[in-house]
């Protein structure tokens, strides 16, 4: 079966070969970290995330802070019958969501693993943003929540950091199809059931994209849910050698303010710290 999961179209059959990704046809699962509280309230709730981290990445950008999960994929494989069986395995009434980390490259295994899925918390799809419009019809039937990143504006960025000249152009239609999916924020005890969150990265060096990607929030996507985020470490293999500074953060933070982007989440400036970064 030729995969074209995501737009960087590999076509290769991953029964026999890896994909951009480096994975192959099964699903990888890197670590689960049950009660996982470290994504935003409405995510986490006080019972915590069921954390899946899928192994492989269809973006693998330069300074991911899971590296050793996106780049050099560790992880257990499992068909969709066996993930399954792993959902099924946990008392996910326990928890306030199940957190899907990183699982575009594993669209269609998913798909078929999640169908009539008769699940008691909402499905959080918690991808990079680069995603297909055709790919995100297909899972939205499966899941509740989309909570893609939208990292960059300029195709010079994007391909200097992820290899990827054409995200913006790709990354703004997904997520503009994800907001025509589900289109209403619901929520039912602080947790969101169905909706989209909106996550943006501020990059040392860079707030003139991240405000330029704010306008584009702003002016294609009706009464967005933003989560702006100030977590940056340069770690591994990173181009960018430092971390935010708290001014760049609060040029970036006013500007949303300043456009009427003020539903969502700030992150405390601590974050940007390797504790936050599970060990794989």
């Amino acid at each position: 079966m030729l995969c074209f999961d995501c737009p960087r179209a590999c076509g290769v059959d991953r029964e026999k070969s890896l994909g951009y990704c480096k994975e192959g046809k099964d699903i990888k699962v890197a670590k689960i970290i049950p009660n996982f509280k470290w994504e935003e309230p409405c995510i986490s709730g006080q019972n915590g995330a069921l954390a899946i981290f899928f192994s492989g990445c269809n973006l693998r950008c330069s300074f991911c802070q899971n590296y050793d999960i996106s780049h050099i994929s560790k992880g257990t494989q499992y068909t969709p019958k066996e993930f399954r069986k792993l959902l099924e395995s946990y008392d996910l009434t326990k928890f306030s969501s199940i957190d899907l980390i990183t699982p575009t490259h594993f669209s269609s295994a998913l798909i078929e693993s999640l169908q009539d899925f008769k699940c008691p918390i909402p499905i959080v799809w918690n991808s990079s943003g680069y995603e297909s419009k055709e790919m995100i019809k297909k899972v939205a039937k499966v899941v509740d929540v989309f909570m893609p990143d939208f990292k960059y504006f300029s195709s010079q960025i994007s391909q200097e950091l992820s290899a990827c000249p054409n995200y913006f152009e790709v990354a703004i239609e997904a997520i503009k199809e994800m907001k025509k999916q589900k289109s209403n924020n619901i929520y039912e005890n602080d947790i969101l059931k169905e909706g989209v969150i909106i996550r943006h990265l501020v990059l040392p060096g860079h707030t003139s994209d991240s405000i330029k990607i704010l306008d584009a929030i702003k002016e294609n996507i009706d009464n967005p849910l933003i989560s702006l985020m100030s977590q940056f470490i340069p770690l591994y293999n990173s181009p960018i050698k430092r971390k935010l500074y708290p001014l760049e953060y609060k040029i970036v933070l006013n500007h949303a303010l300043k456009i009427g982007l003020n539903k969502g989440f700030i992150q405390d400036y601590s974050s940007a710290d390797e504790n936050f970064v599970p060990d794989f």
